[in-house]
Protein backbone atom coordinates (compact mmCIF):
# COMPACT_ATOMS: atom_id res chain seq x y z
CA UNK A 1 0.00 0.00 0.00
CA UNK A 2 2.92 2.30 0.73
CA UNK A 3 4.14 2.02 -3.08
CA UNK A 4 0.85 2.86 -4.30
CA UNK A 5 0.32 6.42 -2.07
CA UNK A 6 3.38 7.25 -3.66
CA UNK A 7 1.13 7.10 -7.24
CA UNK A 8 0.36 10.89 -8.24
CA UNK A 9 -2.43 12.16 -6.51
CA UNK A 10 -4.67 14.74 -9.30
CA UNK A 11 -8.68 14.91 -9.52
CA UNK A 12 -10.85 13.65 -11.94
CA UNK A 13 -11.32 16.77 -13.49
CA UNK A 14 -7.48 16.96 -14.82
CA UNK A 15 -7.62 12.61 -15.60
CA UNK A 16 -6.63 13.89 -19.11
CA UNK A 17 -3.43 14.84 -18.63
CA UNK A 18 -2.88 11.29 -17.32
CA UNK A 19 -4.02 8.64 -19.67
CA UNK A 20 -2.35 5.66 -19.26
CA UNK A 21 -0.46 6.73 -16.15
CA UNK A 22 -0.89 5.26 -12.16
CA UNK A 23 -2.80 8.08 -10.29
CA UNK A 24 -4.35 8.31 -6.98
CA UNK A 25 -7.69 10.00 -6.30
CA UNK A 26 -9.04 11.29 -3.26
CA UNK A 27 -13.17 11.33 -3.17
CA UNK A 28 -16.31 9.52 -2.06
CA UNK A 29 -18.21 6.59 -3.86
CA UNK A 30 -21.81 8.02 -4.54
CA UNK A 31 -23.12 4.60 -6.25
CA UNK A 32 -22.03 1.29 -6.96
CA UNK A 33 -22.90 -2.03 -8.70
CA UNK A 34 -21.64 -5.46 -9.33
CA UNK A 35 -21.18 -7.76 -12.46
CA UNK A 36 -19.92 -11.04 -11.46
CA UNK A 37 -16.38 -10.43 -10.68
CA UNK A 38 -16.28 -6.90 -11.91
CA UNK A 39 -17.37 -4.13 -9.74
CA UNK A 40 -18.16 -0.59 -10.79
CA UNK A 41 -17.70 1.80 -8.25
CA UNK A 42 -18.94 6.13 -9.28
CA UNK A 43 -16.92 7.96 -7.43
CA UNK A 44 -17.13 12.14 -7.06
CA UNK A 45 -14.56 14.38 -5.67
CA UNK A 46 -15.68 17.63 -5.83
CA UNK A 47 -14.20 18.18 -9.42
CA UNK A 48 -16.08 15.91 -11.12
CA UNK A 49 -17.12 12.07 -11.56
CA UNK A 50 -15.80 8.89 -12.79
CA UNK A 51 -16.48 5.12 -13.09
CA UNK A 52 -13.36 2.82 -11.45
CA UNK A 53 -13.07 -0.69 -12.81
CA UNK A 54 -12.36 -3.81 -9.85
CA UNK A 55 -11.64 -6.60 -11.38
CA UNK A 56 -11.65 -9.45 -8.91
CA UNK A 57 -8.95 -11.24 -11.10
CA UNK A 58 -6.89 -8.70 -11.54
CA UNK A 59 -6.23 -7.33 -8.18
CA UNK A 60 -5.06 -8.70 -4.48
CA UNK A 61 -7.90 -10.20 -2.06
CA UNK A 62 -7.85 -7.00 0.12
CA UNK A 63 -8.78 -4.77 -2.57
CA UNK A 64 -11.43 -7.02 -3.96
CA UNK A 65 -12.82 -7.30 -0.03
CA UNK A 66 -12.88 -3.01 0.24
CA UNK A 67 -14.74 -3.05 -3.10
CA UNK A 68 -17.33 -5.21 -1.94
CA UNK A 69 -18.11 -3.37 1.56
CA UNK A 70 -17.76 0.29 0.35
CA UNK A 71 -21.34 1.39 1.58
CA UNK A 72 -22.83 4.63 -0.13
CA UNK A 73 -20.91 7.80 0.56
CA UNK A 74 -17.80 6.37 1.81
CA UNK A 75 -14.77 8.56 1.78
CA UNK A 76 -12.25 6.57 -0.19
CA UNK A 77 -8.49 7.08 -1.67
CA UNK A 78 -8.80 4.92 -5.21
CA UNK A 79 -5.49 3.95 -7.07
CA UNK A 80 -5.01 3.27 -10.62
CA UNK A 81 -4.61 3.59 -14.12
CA UNK A 82 -6.39 6.26 -16.56
CA UNK A 83 -7.84 5.09 -19.29
CA UNK A 84 -10.42 6.33 -22.17
CA UNK A 85 -13.63 4.79 -21.79
CA UNK A 86 -14.72 2.25 -24.53
CA UNK A 87 -17.33 4.21 -25.84
CA UNK A 88 -17.53 8.05 -24.83
CA UNK A 89 -15.66 11.00 -26.14
CA UNK A 90 -13.94 12.95 -23.56
CA UNK A 91 -14.95 10.39 -21.05
CA UNK A 92 -12.32 8.46 -18.50
CA UNK A 93 -12.01 5.80 -16.00
CA UNK A 94 -9.97 4.43 -13.59
CA UNK A 95 -9.08 0.93 -13.67
CA UNK A 96 -8.67 0.17 -9.58
CA UNK A 97 -5.57 -1.62 -8.17
CA UNK A 98 -5.70 -0.35 -4.56
CA UNK A 99 -8.24 0.95 -2.50
CA UNK A 100 -7.33 2.73 0.94
CA UNK A 101 -11.00 3.43 2.86
CA UNK A 102 -11.00 6.72 4.61
CA UNK A 103 -14.27 6.84 6.47
CA UNK A 104 -16.98 3.56 5.94
CA UNK A 105 -20.05 5.59 6.12
CA UNK A 106 -23.01 4.15 7.81
CA UNK A 107 -25.19 1.93 6.15
CA UNK A 108 -28.45 3.93 6.53
CA UNK A 109 -27.46 6.93 3.88
CA UNK A 110 -31.09 8.78 4.29
CA UNK A 111 -31.30 9.95 0.70
CA UNK A 112 -31.36 7.34 -1.65
CA UNK A 113 -32.33 6.69 -4.84
CA UNK A 114 -36.20 6.83 -4.40
CA UNK A 115 -38.41 10.38 -4.64
CA UNK A 116 -37.86 12.62 -1.38
CA UNK A 117 -40.47 15.70 -0.65
CA UNK A 118 -38.93 18.64 -0.50
CA UNK A 119 -39.69 18.79 2.77
CA UNK A 120 -37.51 15.86 3.43
CA UNK A 121 -34.72 17.37 1.33
CA UNK A 122 -34.62 20.42 3.38
CA UNK A 123 -34.28 18.58 6.70
CA UNK A 124 -31.70 16.95 5.34
CA UNK A 125 -30.22 19.50 2.84
CA UNK A 126 -26.49 19.04 4.61
CA UNK A 127 -26.32 15.81 2.53
CA UNK A 128 -28.62 16.97 -0.38
CA UNK A 129 -26.14 19.33 -1.04
CA UNK A 130 -24.40 16.05 -2.49
CA UNK A 131 -26.39 15.04 -5.04
CA UNK A 132 -25.51 15.47 -8.56
CA UNK A 133 -28.09 18.04 -9.39
CA UNK A 134 -27.38 20.05 -6.40
CA UNK A 135 -23.98 20.06 -6.72
CA UNK A 136 -24.52 21.33 -10.82
CA UNK A 137 -26.34 24.31 -9.47
CA UNK A 138 -23.89 25.40 -7.02
CA UNK A 139 -21.20 24.70 -9.72
CA UNK A 140 -23.46 27.30 -12.07
CA UNK A 141 -23.62 29.88 -8.91
CA UNK A 142 -19.92 30.23 -8.76
CA UNK A 143 -19.88 30.70 -12.29
CA UNK A 144 -22.06 33.57 -12.03
CA UNK A 145 -20.51 34.85 -9.44
CA UNK A 146 -17.06 34.84 -10.98
CA UNK A 147 -19.17 36.29 -13.79
CA UNK A 148 -19.91 38.78 -12.37
CA UNK A 149 -16.83 40.03 -10.45
CA UNK A 150 -15.21 39.72 -14.04
CA UNK A 151 -17.52 42.47 -16.01
CA UNK A 152 -17.36 44.90 -13.30
CA UNK A 153 -14.00 44.75 -12.54
CA UNK A 154 -13.61 45.31 -16.63
CA UNK A 155 -16.19 48.18 -16.57
CA UNK A 156 -14.37 49.84 -14.17
CA UNK A 157 -16.15 48.86 -10.96
CA UNK A 158 -14.09 47.90 -7.59
CA UNK A 159 -15.62 46.05 -4.56
CA UNK A 160 -16.22 48.26 -1.65
CA UNK A 161 -17.93 45.99 1.46
CA UNK A 162 -20.80 47.86 2.95
CA UNK A 163 -22.10 46.63 6.97
CA UNK A 164 -24.83 44.33 8.02
CA UNK A 165 -25.63 46.02 10.74
CA UNK A 166 -27.29 49.28 9.87
CA UNK A 167 -28.72 51.73 11.93
CA UNK A 168 -31.99 52.79 9.25
CA UNK A 169 -33.16 51.40 6.03
CA UNK A 170 -33.54 52.01 2.49
CA UNK A 171 -36.95 51.41 1.88
CA UNK A 172 -38.29 51.94 5.34
CA UNK A 173 -37.97 48.98 8.83
CA UNK A 174 -41.79 47.45 8.43
CA UNK A 175 -39.82 44.31 6.77
CA UNK A 176 -36.63 43.85 8.18
CA UNK A 177 -34.87 41.58 11.13
CA UNK A 178 -34.73 44.51 14.25
CA UNK A 179 -32.43 44.15 17.03
CA UNK A 180 -31.22 46.28 19.97
CA UNK A 181 -27.69 47.44 19.43
CA UNK A 182 -26.18 48.35 22.81
CA UNK A 183 -26.45 51.67 24.07
CA UNK A 184 -27.37 52.98 20.54
CA UNK A 185 -30.31 52.07 20.17
CA UNK A 186 -32.36 49.90 17.06
CA UNK A 187 -30.35 48.34 14.37
CA UNK A 188 -31.43 46.41 11.27
CA UNK A 189 -30.04 43.21 9.29
CA UNK A 190 -29.57 44.96 5.94
CA UNK A 191 -31.83 44.91 2.90
CA UNK A 192 -29.40 46.26 1.03
CA UNK A 193 -25.87 47.92 0.70
CA UNK A 194 -26.86 50.24 -1.71
CA UNK A 195 -26.91 54.07 0.44
CA UNK A 196 -23.51 53.21 1.39
CA UNK A 197 -21.90 52.04 -1.72
CA UNK A 198 -23.62 55.32 -3.01
CA UNK A 199 -21.33 57.21 -0.56
CA UNK A 200 -18.08 55.32 -1.56
CA UNK A 201 -18.42 56.39 -5.42
CA UNK A 202 -17.26 59.89 -4.51
CA UNK A 203 -14.40 58.07 -3.64
CA UNK A 204 -13.93 55.61 -6.21
CA UNK A 205 -16.39 56.63 -8.87
CA UNK A 206 -17.85 53.17 -9.56
CA UNK A 207 -18.21 50.07 -6.76
CA UNK A 208 -20.22 47.24 -5.92
CA UNK A 209 -20.85 44.75 -3.18
CA UNK A 210 -21.71 41.30 -2.92
CA UNK A 211 -23.24 40.13 0.26
CA UNK A 212 -25.99 38.50 2.64
CA UNK A 213 -28.94 40.22 2.88
CA UNK A 214 -32.30 39.71 4.75
CA UNK A 215 -35.70 40.57 4.49
CA UNK A 216 -38.82 39.86 7.29
CA UNK A 217 -41.44 39.82 4.83
CA UNK A 218 -43.76 36.81 4.91
CA UNK A 219 -43.97 35.63 1.85
CA UNK A 220 -43.94 31.78 0.78
CA UNK A 221 -43.33 31.90 -3.06
CA UNK A 222 -41.04 30.70 -5.23
CA UNK A 223 -39.47 33.64 -5.65
CA UNK A 224 -38.51 34.47 -1.48
CA UNK A 225 -36.26 33.90 0.79
CA UNK A 226 -35.61 35.71 4.13
CA UNK A 227 -31.71 35.06 3.45
CA UNK A 228 -30.30 36.02 0.08
CA UNK A 229 -27.20 37.80 -1.38
CA UNK A 230 -27.44 40.84 -3.33
CA UNK A 231 -25.05 42.32 -5.84
CA UNK A 232 -25.51 46.08 -5.77
CA UNK A 233 -23.52 48.47 -7.78
CA UNK A 234 -23.33 52.14 -8.27
CA UNK A 235 -21.27 54.52 -10.77
CA UNK A 236 -20.74 58.14 -10.56
CA UNK A 237 -22.20 60.46 -13.65
CA UNK A 238 -24.02 57.33 -15.17
CA UNK A 239 -28.04 58.35 -15.73
CA UNK A 240 -31.03 56.29 -16.48
CA UNK A 241 -30.08 55.00 -19.74
CA UNK A 242 -26.69 54.51 -19.32
CA UNK A 243 -27.77 52.45 -16.25
CA UNK A 244 -29.66 49.97 -18.14
CA UNK A 245 -26.74 49.47 -20.55
CA UNK A 246 -24.27 48.50 -18.09
CA UNK A 247 -26.91 46.13 -16.79
CA UNK A 248 -27.44 44.34 -20.09
CA UNK A 249 -23.84 43.95 -20.60
CA UNK A 250 -23.42 42.17 -17.39
CA UNK A 251 -26.43 39.80 -17.86
CA UNK A 252 -25.10 39.02 -21.59
CA UNK A 253 -21.71 38.34 -20.21
CA UNK A 254 -22.58 36.12 -17.62
CA UNK A 255 -25.36 33.84 -19.62
CA UNK A 256 -22.54 33.19 -22.19
CA UNK A 257 -19.95 32.24 -19.52
CA UNK A 258 -21.76 29.80 -17.97
CA UNK A 259 -22.58 28.14 -21.81
CA UNK A 260 -18.75 28.43 -21.89
CA UNK A 261 -18.17 26.65 -18.87
CA UNK A 262 -21.24 24.90 -17.20
CA UNK A 263 -22.41 22.48 -20.58
CA UNK A 264 -21.78 19.17 -18.07
CA UNK A 265 -23.98 20.94 -15.36
CA UNK A 266 -26.66 22.64 -18.01
CA UNK A 267 -27.01 18.67 -19.43
CA UNK A 268 -27.48 17.22 -15.93
CA UNK A 269 -29.82 19.86 -14.75
CA UNK A 270 -31.54 19.21 -18.37
CA UNK A 271 -31.45 22.91 -18.97
CA UNK A 272 -33.01 23.74 -22.38
CA UNK A 273 -30.05 25.94 -23.46
CA UNK A 274 -31.50 27.31 -26.61
CA UNK A 275 -33.44 30.30 -24.42
CA UNK A 276 -30.30 31.06 -22.83
CA UNK A 277 -28.30 31.26 -26.25
CA UNK A 278 -30.61 34.01 -27.34
CA UNK A 279 -29.38 36.25 -24.52
CA UNK A 280 -28.23 39.18 -26.62
CA UNK A 281 -28.61 42.88 -26.41
CA UNK A 282 -30.55 44.93 -27.29
CA UNK A 283 -32.73 44.09 -24.27
CA UNK A 284 -36.58 44.82 -24.70
CA UNK A 285 -37.56 48.11 -23.52
CA UNK A 286 -40.85 48.71 -22.04
CA UNK A 287 -42.74 51.58 -20.33
CA UNK A 288 -44.73 50.52 -16.99
CA UNK A 289 -47.38 52.45 -18.69
CA UNK A 290 -47.15 50.21 -21.75
CA UNK A 291 -46.72 46.95 -19.43
CA UNK A 292 -49.73 47.67 -17.73
CA UNK A 293 -51.99 48.19 -21.13
CA UNK A 294 -50.08 45.15 -22.21
CA UNK A 295 -50.84 42.84 -19.39
CA UNK A 296 -54.65 44.18 -19.12
CA UNK A 297 -55.24 42.96 -22.74
CA UNK A 298 -53.53 39.37 -21.64
CA UNK A 299 -56.56 39.47 -19.01
CA UNK A 300 -54.43 40.76 -15.93
CA UNK A 301 -56.32 43.60 -13.41
CA UNK A 302 -53.57 45.43 -12.87
CA UNK A 303 -54.17 49.18 -12.47
CA UNK A 304 -51.90 51.65 -14.03
CA UNK A 305 -50.38 52.82 -10.18
CA UNK A 306 -49.72 49.00 -9.24
CA UNK A 307 -46.28 47.48 -8.78
CA UNK A 308 -45.94 44.70 -10.94
CA UNK A 309 -46.97 41.66 -8.90
CA UNK A 310 -45.24 38.17 -9.54
CA UNK A 311 -48.39 36.92 -11.52
CA UNK A 312 -47.98 39.70 -13.82
CA UNK A 313 -44.39 38.76 -14.25
CA UNK A 314 -44.72 35.86 -15.17
CA UNK A 315 -47.55 35.88 -17.29
CA UNK A 316 -45.27 38.84 -19.51
CA UNK A 317 -42.15 36.87 -19.58
CA UNK A 318 -43.21 33.65 -20.83
CA UNK A 319 -44.59 35.75 -23.86
CA UNK A 320 -41.20 36.95 -24.79
CA UNK A 321 -37.55 35.16 -25.58
CA UNK A 322 -35.32 38.07 -24.44
CA UNK A 323 -34.86 40.18 -20.85
CA UNK A 324 -37.22 43.05 -21.06
CA UNK A 325 -36.63 46.20 -18.85
CA UNK A 326 -40.14 48.03 -17.82
CA UNK A 327 -38.82 51.43 -17.38
CA UNK A 328 -40.69 54.33 -15.43
CA UNK A 329 -42.76 52.98 -12.93
CA UNK A 330 -45.31 55.28 -10.78
CA UNK A 331 -43.41 57.05 -8.29
CA UNK A 332 -45.30 56.56 -5.82
CA UNK A 333 -45.10 52.70 -5.94
CA UNK A 334 -40.88 53.25 -5.70
CA UNK A 335 -38.40 54.50 -3.32
CA UNK A 336 -37.55 57.39 -1.88
CA UNK A 337 -34.24 57.57 -3.16
CA UNK A 338 -35.29 57.20 -7.11
CA UNK A 339 -34.87 60.18 -9.20
CA UNK A 340 -37.97 61.39 -10.93
CA UNK A 341 -38.46 61.58 -14.88
CA UNK A 342 -37.87 65.57 -15.19
CA UNK A 343 -40.37 64.83 -18.86
CA UNK A 344 -42.90 63.46 -16.04
CA UNK A 345 -42.69 63.83 -12.97
CA UNK A 346 -44.95 61.32 -11.61
CA UNK A 347 -42.87 58.25 -12.91
CA UNK A 348 -39.25 57.40 -11.73
CA UNK A 349 -36.18 57.07 -13.38
CA UNK A 350 -35.93 53.27 -12.58
CA UNK A 351 -36.19 49.82 -14.00
CA UNK A 352 -36.97 46.13 -13.38
CA UNK A 353 -35.00 43.39 -15.87
CA UNK A 354 -37.44 40.94 -16.12
CA UNK A 355 -36.23 37.20 -17.16
CA UNK A 356 -37.56 35.54 -19.61
CA UNK A 357 -39.13 32.06 -19.76
CA UNK A 358 -41.35 33.03 -16.41
CA UNK A 359 -38.73 33.64 -14.39
CA UNK A 360 -39.44 37.51 -13.64
CA UNK A 361 -37.52 40.14 -12.04
CA UNK A 362 -33.92 39.50 -11.10
CA UNK A 363 -32.49 43.43 -11.01
CA UNK A 364 -33.98 46.37 -9.84
CA UNK A 365 -32.15 49.54 -10.49
CA UNK A 366 -32.83 53.30 -10.80
CA UNK A 367 -31.43 56.90 -11.18
CA UNK A 368 -30.51 58.94 -7.52
CA UNK A 369 -31.88 61.38 -6.50
CA UNK A 370 -28.95 63.99 -6.28
CA UNK A 371 -30.52 66.85 -5.33
CA UNK A 372 -30.15 67.89 -1.49
CA UNK A 373 -33.63 69.86 -1.19
CA UNK A 374 -35.74 67.15 -2.94
CA UNK A 375 -34.25 64.26 -1.66
CA UNK A 376 -34.96 66.03 2.12
CA UNK A 377 -38.45 66.52 1.11
CA UNK A 378 -38.75 63.02 -0.52
CA UNK A 379 -37.29 61.44 3.39
CA UNK A 380 -40.38 64.02 5.45
CA UNK A 381 -42.83 62.85 2.62
CA UNK A 382 -42.20 58.60 3.65
CA UNK A 383 -42.24 59.55 6.84
CA UNK A 384 -38.38 58.73 7.31
CA UNK A 385 -35.80 59.67 10.21
CA UNK A 386 -33.88 63.08 9.21
CA UNK A 387 -31.65 62.16 11.66
CA UNK A 388 -30.96 58.83 10.69
CA UNK A 389 -30.14 59.98 6.43
CA UNK A 390 -28.41 62.69 7.88
CA UNK A 391 -25.15 61.25 6.55
CA UNK A 392 -26.73 60.19 3.19
CA UNK A 393 -28.22 63.70 2.66
CA UNK A 394 -24.21 65.12 3.14
CA UNK A 395 -23.74 63.19 -0.05
CA UNK A 396 -25.55 65.55 -1.77
CA UNK A 397 -24.07 68.78 -0.55
CA UNK A 398 -20.16 68.14 -0.74
CA UNK A 399 -19.96 67.60 -4.51
CA UNK A 400 -23.56 65.58 -5.77
CA UNK A 401 -23.25 64.44 -8.82
CA UNK A 402 -25.96 62.39 -11.32
CA UNK A 403 -25.40 58.78 -10.41
CA UNK A 404 -26.88 55.35 -10.79
CA UNK A 405 -26.81 52.00 -9.83
CA UNK A 406 -28.63 48.45 -9.45
CA UNK A 407 -29.08 45.57 -7.60
CA UNK A 408 -29.04 41.66 -8.93
CA UNK A 409 -30.44 38.61 -6.91
CA UNK A 410 -27.74 36.05 -6.70
CA UNK A 411 -30.69 33.30 -6.17
CA UNK A 412 -32.92 34.72 -8.81
CA UNK A 413 -30.44 34.76 -11.93
CA UNK A 414 -29.02 31.38 -10.78
CA UNK A 415 -32.47 29.94 -10.55
CA UNK A 416 -33.32 31.24 -14.34
CA UNK A 417 -30.12 30.13 -15.75
CA UNK A 418 -30.25 26.41 -14.63
CA UNK A 419 -34.12 26.78 -15.10
CA UNK A 420 -34.82 25.82 -11.17
CA UNK A 421 -38.42 27.05 -10.05
CA UNK A 422 -37.98 27.46 -6.44
CA UNK A 423 -35.20 29.54 -5.64
CA UNK A 424 -34.44 27.63 -2.49
CA UNK A 425 -32.28 24.91 -4.55
CA UNK A 426 -30.12 27.83 -5.73
CA UNK A 427 -28.83 28.71 -2.30
CA UNK A 428 -26.43 26.08 -0.11
CA UNK A 429 -28.70 26.58 2.92
CA UNK A 430 -31.96 28.41 2.52
CA UNK A 431 -34.02 30.60 4.76
CA UNK A 432 -37.75 30.72 4.81
CA UNK A 433 -40.10 31.80 7.00
CA UNK A 434 -40.79 27.85 8.19
CA UNK A 435 -37.24 26.60 8.30
CA UNK A 436 -33.61 27.61 9.58
CA UNK A 437 -32.29 23.91 10.23
CA UNK A 438 -30.13 23.27 8.92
Amino acid sequence: MSKMRLMNTTTIAHLKDHVGSAVTLKGWIYNKRSSGKISFLQMRDGSGTIQAVVVQSEVEPAVWEASEKITLESSVHLMGTVSKHPKLENVFELQVSGIEIVQLADEDYPIGKKEHGPDFLLQNRHLWLRAPSQRAIQRVRNTIINGIYEYLNREGFIKIDSPILTPNACEGTTELFEMDYFDEGKAYLSQSGQLYIEAAIFSVGRCFDFGPVFRAEKSKTRRHLTEFWMMDAEAAFVEHAGNMEIQEGLIVHVVKKVLAKNQEELALLERDQEPLKKIEGPFIRKTHAEVVAELREMGSDIQENDDLGADDETMLTKKYDKPIFVEKYPAEVKAFYMKRDPENPKVALCADLLAPEGYGEVIGGSQREDDYETLLGRIREHGLSEEAFAWYLDLRKYGSVPHSGFGIGLERLTAWICGIQHIRETIPFPRMINRIYP
